[in-house]
């Protein structure tokens, strides 16, 4: 999200988001930033919330383009610098930590960073003072009463500004569909307080988001309870943490951690593994594990594993896939249900915690925010429903400007937006209408290779083609139907005109366009076809 007034302009967060299965071979897709890019005169910094990947990770891709300050909290700061360090950027890119209640100017703008509630350490809202008004965009929150670490959301300062009057305030969606309240992290203890209670003579692995702070502190904390060594698996696991040791956000006993290399020398009751891998991602510590693939992670008869994470949409049947590897090799699997006390809870408000912050900060403009476009319809209209005096809720998608003061709100435009898919492997940017759809073509209808030599004097065949296809059609199916291709490969060579037939690319392209025509009719598939001349 762009704040711009005047010549002056500020970012709010710069994420990633997960592909959908349809794209193939995509790693991850990041935001189009050209807009950014064009008016990069006037871009003074970018201002981080917190550090979940969709709110950090596109960073990487995007920073060598913008050229400006990141500001963060500690946390925040030490995950973008372990990604910008990963891409050889960090010497190029200014890091700058902030604290809440510390104000500072950016350009035009005085920043202050709020403390809030989230499943991560160091979130923050951000309310930027400009010359026409305050503007607050809360990023990810709930309103946890008992925070585990003690501090508290900050109440107090968004009431301060609510007294001080608030332009716009821009909200976080994502439980708008839920009721009431949502349950703190502290509702956690109890269950796992049970789960190392029962958890016998096994070895008890708990997998959770790695950037769950909090989360990893209660294992940590009732691994000492109950007597046992814990050891962190899976990279991400182990340099998140690590970093939280080093920030001192994460607490560790004296001689309680043990090296992955150690496990095995450890009875199985005196360990627990706190392992990543909690949506299944196919090379994750625990992904690994439940098919018997990790060389230090061997999860056997009597052991117990507990999922104390949600299970984001689109990613079920991966996850019910580990969940059944899991059951096969003998463990009992505590995962996310309606249970009470819970396994998980969410870091994000419910309705009554949404209804709370917009009563205290009473804008004038109110812009739900983090969303899919039911979630974003639903916040507005629960704002409506509060019957603030003067406030306006506005829904509004990727790329709409909107223009606002103390009167009122126009829409005057939109900025270019869009995805850019980041190529697995290579980390290159990839153009969804070329090499996307040709993936998905070839994944759908398969290839076809005709093959032929040619002779370079005479233009005419010199043996009988073959044809290769993959993933066309089966063996018993492609005999016949493979048969009267060849055929119509020969005659298409054969009935070229002298101009064609000293110029391969137009033969190819008419034995493309005779064998497409034929598979099409015989089979109602359009495979990729791509003919092979050798010169002889």
């Amino acid at each position: 999200m762009a704040v711009r007034y005047g010549d002056d302009m500020v970012v709010v967060d710069c994420g990633l988001m997960f592909p959908e299965p349809e794209l193939l071979g995509i790693d991850v897709v990041v935001p189009d930033v050209s807009f950014l890019v064009e008016h990069r005169a006037q871009l003074r910094a970018i201002l981080l919330t917190h550090g979940h990947e969709d709110h950090i990770g596109a960073l990487p891709f995007v920073i060598e383009d913008l050229r400006v300050p990141i500001y963060g909290t500690e946390f925040t700061l030490a995950l973008v610098e372990s990604k910008l360090s990963e891409h050889k950027l960090l010497d190029t890119t200014r890091l700058q930590i902030v604290k809440p209640r510390e104000p500072f100017q950016v350009g035009s703008f005085k920043v202050e960073y709020i403390h809030v509630t989230h499943s991560i350490v160091g979130a923050c809202a951000i309310a930027i003072t400009t010359p026409g008004g305050v503007v607050i965009h809360t990023g990810d929150f709930k309103i946890d009463p008992t925070p585990t670490d003690n501090r508290p959301f900050d109440l107090h300062a968004f009431a301060e500004y609510g007294k001080r009057g608030v332009l716009a305030l821009l909200s976080d969606s994502t439980n708008v569909d839920r009721r009431g309240y949502t349950p703190s992290e502290l509702a956690v203890r109890d269950r796992f307080d049970d789960l190392f209670a029962n958890a016998g003579a096994g070895r008890l692995y708990i997998c959770c988001f790695t950037s769950s702070i909090h989360r990893i502190q209660l294992a940590v904390e009732m691994a000492a309870e109950y007597g046992r060594k814990v050891c962190f698996l899976g990279r991400s696991m182990e340099n998140n943490t690590g970093h939280a040791h080093r920030l001192d956000f994460l607490h560790l006993p004296d001689g309680i951690l043990i090296r992955p290399q150690d496990l095995r020398a450890f009875p199985r009751d005196q360990v627990t593994v706190v392992i990543s891998g909690s949506q299944a991602e196919p090379m994750s510590a625990l992904a690994r594990a439940s098919v018997n693939n990790h060389k230090h992670a061997a999860i056997s008869e009597g052991d117990t594993v507990v999922l104390s994470s949600r299970i984001i949409p689109g990613n079920e049947k991966a996850i019910y896939r580990m969940i059944n590897h899991l059951f096969k090799r003998g463990a009992q699997v505590v995962y996310e249900t309606d249970s009470y006390p819970p396994v998980h809870v969410s870091g994000h408000g419910s309705q009554e915690e949404m209804k709370l912050l917009i009563n205290l900060v009473r804008p004038r403009h109110f812009i739900p925010v983090h969303g899919e476009f039911r979630q974003l319809s639903l916040h507005a209209r629960l704002a409506r429903s509060l019957r603030i005096p003067n406030l306006q809720a506005h829904v509004a998608e990727d790329g709409e400007i909107l223009e606002m003061d103390q009167n009122g709100m126009d829409r005057v435009g939109t900025a270019p937006t869009g995805r850019v898919f980041i190529d697995s492997g290579s980390m290159d940017e990839v153009a969804e209408d070329v090499i996307v759809r040709d993936r998905r073509h070839l994944a759908e209808d398969g290839i076809v290779l005709p093959i032929l030599a040619i002779n370079k004097a005479t233009g005419r065949i010199q043996n009988a083609p073959e044809i290769v296809t993959s993933g066309f059609v089966s063996p018993i199916l492609a005999d016949g139907l493979l048969a009267r291709a060849r055929e119509l490969v020969v005659e298409s060579v054969a009935s070229a005109g002298p101009e064609e037939s000293g110029d391969w690319s137009l033969i190819k392209e008419r034995i493309r366009r005779d064998l497409r025509k034929y598979l099409q009719a015989q089979t109602n598939k359009r495979p990729l076809v791509l003919p092979v001349i050798l010169e002889v």
